[in-house]
């Protein structure tokens, strides 16, 4: 996935701008409450293909810094992150498979590493170059969100409070720096001192927010808020899926169009909360069992590519798990399965990429990987 946080300020001037959130009453709701895990993945036994997987991920896809964001290096210097640059968000997404599969002995050597090549005075790095030795100076809240999440899954599944004093101290840098006059925004930059106007709304985990170690006043206005603001992003119930992004300034949804992944991680984190909408499930359904998801959409629903994505059915998986449709889960776990390169001759075997090219992204691997715990 990921909204590129570079784009993202490059995004401040937009296309699109649709219905306005003009205020942001407080909901009766006193908490939200995250809903479990269901474990489908164990019940299903996809033992094999995720040890395949992780075979892949640790032997072909990793190196000294983290998970590669692609198999195949670059020169390191693009605007997105590419090649063997590693992301805080890859750190997160592997911290939460070893929290949830018990593993606590990988969980705390990866922890480590992110703690010591990702680590700023605001949060976590959302990147790093090796070949630049470059720790960019700009964190970003959906990362932050993903090891907080981890740090309290590694707390219940090894039955410790070994985590809480670094969730208490990574949670409250996301609240000073990532919160502005009360709304939640998607960077801090270090090197400029400022936040953006603006929220992607696949970042308003509110489950991850009920981790934040703020009084309990403050951290109910913010869920409010925030989650009127992803709620507010509703398309239609012709084309159930959500708006990009909320600018504060402008009072206005935007989007150029709608990115699939963004979209159902904005439904998962509704989901985690009760608050996802069925229309949505039951778009996402009847895609999944057309195989007629795809990566992107215009906003009335038209088809903008052909491309199937395995993080697409990966969380399309999870919200099934969440939602307690393990029909979903199973339905979609089989799509992305699919995916995966069983050839012992080939370096991503066991992998989710391309043969042809030799590429393989880790959001794709660690979405995937992530889904068949869930």
């Amino acid at each position: 996935m990921r909204v590129k946080i570079t784009m993202v300020v490059l995004a401040l001037t937009v296309l699109m701008s649709t219905s306005a959130c003009e205020a942001f009453p407080v909901l009766a709701k006193a908490n939200y409450e995250r809903k479990p895990i269901r474990g489908y993945g164990a019940q299903l036994q996809l033992s094999e293909q995720r040890s395949a997987l992780q075979q892949f991920i640790t032997g072909k896809l990793t190196g000294p810094f983290g998970t590669y964001t692609n198999l195949q290096d670059t020169a390191q210097n693009d605007a997105a992150a590419t090649g063997h640059e590693v992301l805080s968000e890859s750190a997160g997404l592997l911290m939460r498979y070893y929290a949830l599969t018990g593993q606590r002995e990988q969980f705390d050597r990866q922890f480590q590493l992110a703690k010591r090549i990702f680590d700023i005075r605001s949060g976590f790095s959302y990147r790093y170059s090796p070949i630049l030795d470059k720790k960019y100076t700009m964190n970003a809240t959906v990362d932050d969100f993903r090891i907080l999440r981890a740090l309290d899954e590694a707390g219940q599944a090894f039955q410790t409070d070994a985590y809480r004093e670094e969730l208490t101290q990574y949670g409250q840098k996301v609240y000073n720096y990532n919160v502005a006059n009360g709304s939640l925004r998607d960077f801090y930059d270090e090197t400029y001192a400022m936040t953006n106007s603006s929220i992607t709304l696949c970042y308003i985990d509110i489950a991850s927010m009920e981790l934040l170690p703020v009084a309990a006043r403050k951290k109910r206005e913010l869920e409010s808020e925030m989650l009127h603001i992803a709620a507010g992003g509703y398309l239609s119930d012709a084309f159930p899926l959500y708006q990009t992004r909320y600018d504060y300034k402008t009072k206005a949804y935007e989007s150029e169009r709608i990115n699939t992944v963004e979209s159902l991680l904005t439904i998962l984190n509704l989901a985690e909360i009760g608050e996802a909408k069925r229309t949505s499930l039951d778009f996402i359904k009847s895609q999944v069992q057309a195989g007629t998801l795809v990566g992107a959409y215009s906003l009335d629903g038209k088809p903008l590519n052909d491309v199937r994505s395995t993080a697409v059915y990966a969380i399309a998986a999870m919200i099934g798990s969440v939602t307690e449709d393990q029909e979903l889960y199973q339905l979609s776990i089989s799509k992305m399965n699919a995916f995966q390169i069983h050839n012992t001759g080939s370096v991503l075997n066991g992998g989710f990429g391309d043969v042809m090219s030799g590429q393989a992204y880790s959001f794709d691997n660690l979405m995937a990987n992530l889904a068949y715990v869930y």
